[in-house]
């Protein structure tokens, strides 16, 4: 076992798979003062995810509580489902929404009628739904880290000639040297990925969860390869870029949650513009066509090169998925029709019980808070 262990790890670490032709791990050890990315620096990064978990916790207690009463988010009255033991198991064990057939069986053995066993499932469903005041703290964290990650990124790369001129993104790979600031970048943006991860099943679960976890799984993979293969240059480049959109998302969220109508629609505009133009133009039009194409004029292409492109073009498909449903809550927003949320699972009424109507009332005048695929409650990823 220990035998086939050490092959497995000889094999992964195998140098033909992550630098060019004749390079070895060797040419990257630290020396004359110059020190380079190595896998080992990744061991903090678990520590820091949990540090950043409980660092979280008391950040949504003592700022994000306080600053959600300061905006007046007030939380709905939910009508609670009253105590059934037949229709309890029947949800817990087989599921949420019953069938019609299976609606009228429950009024049998409940000897209710079949629209209270219906109204049962509707309030115990909205039980389980996040409160508004959940959802405000989640934003408002996620609001305060892509804030200061996209500016701490920018000063990380703004005074580096790659950041205007490409190619030299590749000048010398992979014989290139790192310095604190984008070690310590590249760590909290690795961990911050990481916490998200390990509280993904109690954060506000949207209908896109799936593509959620795709997301943080690819995007874990291809920043952790991109430090221990010394794509850094490239790394922060591309962090930068996906943080310059993260802020404007969160922020909405928040002040839709909080009520502030326009003021939620107007920043929504502005990162509908944001994301629009860095995922779906710089990214795959500058960056993804840089490392593409440039690193084929310095050495031939190996398995790095296409596992790396391969993980950016994962996260490009993400993106437009993403797009498509911005760009079809926008549409319906500038044709005046009603918009549905795209994503979310919505919390559900009873216009019987005096409770405003989902369909057939009159549509209230907040488009982007009401019906945007990113905004309402329950996936940035993409937000």
């Amino acid at each position: 076992m220990e035998r086939m262990l050490q092959t497995l790890y000889d094999y992964f670490w195998w140098e033909r798979l992550w630098l060019p032709v004749n390079l070895t791990w060797a040419d990257l050890e630290d020396r004359d003062g110059r020190v380079y990315a190595k896998a080992s620096d990744l061991y903090v990064i678990l520590p820091l995810a949990l540090l950043f978990l409980i660092v979280r916790y008391f950040f949504e207690l003592y700022v994000a509580t306080p600053l959600a009463a300061l905006l007046n988010v007030k939380e709905k009255t939910r009508l609670r489902a009253s105590p059934n033991p037949t229709l309890e198991h029947f949800y817990l064990s087989i599921g949420k929404q019953p069938k019609q057939a299976e609606v009228e069986l429950l009024a049998r053995q409940t000897g209710l009628s079949g629209r209270q066993v219906e109204r049962w499932f509707r309030r115990r469903r909205n039980q389980d739904r996040p409160s508004l005041l959940k959802k405000f703290r989640e934003a408002s964290w996620r609001f305060t880290f892509y804030l200061v990650a996209f500016i701490a990124g920018l000063a990380v790369i703004m005074d580096k000639p790659w950041f205007y001129d490409l190619r030299k993104v590749w000048e010398g790979y992979p014989i290139q040297s790192t310095i604190p600031s984008q070690y310590w970048y590249y760590m909290l943006e690795l961990s911050f990925y990481w916490s998200l991860l390990f509280s993904i099943a109690s954060d506000v679960k949207r209908k896109d969860f799936k593509e959620q976890v795709i997301h943080h799984v690819a995007t874990i993979i291809l920043i952790s390869f991109s430090w221990f293969a010394n794509y850094i240059r490239a790394g922060t480049l591309i962090m930068a870029l996906h943080d310059s959109s993260d802020y404007l998302l969160e922020s909405a969220k928040m002040f839709n949650y909080a009520g502030w109508k326009n003021t939620c629609n107007n920043i929504f505009i502005v990162f509908a513009v944001v994301f629009i133009i860095t995922r779906l133009v710089i990214l795959p039009f500058w960056i993804m066509h840089c490392h593409l194409d440039l690193p084929l004029t310095l050495y031939p292409a190996f398995f790095g090169y296409y596992f790396f492109n391969a993980m950016l073009g994962v996260l490009q498909l993400l993106h437009i998925f993403w797009a498509y449903l911005i760009l079809r809550m926008a549409h319906k927003f500038i044709t005046g029709k009603l918009v549905e949320d795209e994503r979310s699972d919505r919390e559900e009424t009873e216009s019987s019980e005096g409770e405003e109507p989902v369909a057939g009332g009159k549509a209230k005048n907040w488009p982007l808070a009401n019906g945007h695929p990113v905004l309402h409650n329950n996936h940035h990823k993409k937000d």
